[in-house]
């Protein structure tokens, strides 16, 4: 897989979970899959950052199924995505000698995950008649994928 295939779909997996794409990195980073020491994103690879990311993420699975958690696409939230996919994609792309088009990438993946998660959400809701089965086959799809995505790096 080449990193501009990696990038994007980091940047779409953001979009569908926004921290789950940046514990994947983390995790490669730290494992030496990703080369990002002497770089701007080595912190990356620190011993604790993909445990403590991980963490985070963990979290924003469970948060998610709350009844009081924003649209995915409200300002705040998309945003959100998009930089936690540009710096998904910036973590692949400066690995591979090529920064702006994995911040680039990993960006206009987040946008597409974004708004093409919340409508396959949607029309998974409405299939099952309530969100949770939705939500939960949503996780799946974003976790495994990421570590797909970070498998076939190696």
């Amino acid at each position: 897989m080449t990193f501009y295939l990696a990038a994007l779909l980091l940047g779409v997996i953001a979009g569908l979970r926004a921290v789950t794409p940046v514990a994947a990195v983390s995790w490669a980073a730290s494992l030496g899959v990703l080369k990002l020491t002497g770089t701007p994103l080595a912190f990356l690879g620190a011993a604790i950052t993909p445990w403590v990311v991980t963490l985070i993420a963990a979290g924003e699975l469970l948060n998610d199924k709350l009844p009081k958690t924003p649209s995915r696409k409200v300002p705040i939230q998309f945003g959100g995505r998009i930089v936690s996919g540009g710096l998904a994609g910036a973590a692949v792309g400066l690995s591979a000698g090529a920064l702006v088009p994995g911040i680039v990438l990993g960006a206009l993946g987040a946008v597409v995950g974004t708004l093409g998660g919340a409508w396959a959400r949607g029309r998974l809701a409405g299939a099952f008649g309530r969100d949770l089965p939705a939500a939960l086959i949503e996780d799946v799809v974003a976790v495994g994928g990421a570590a797909l995505v970070v498998a076939c790096l190696l």
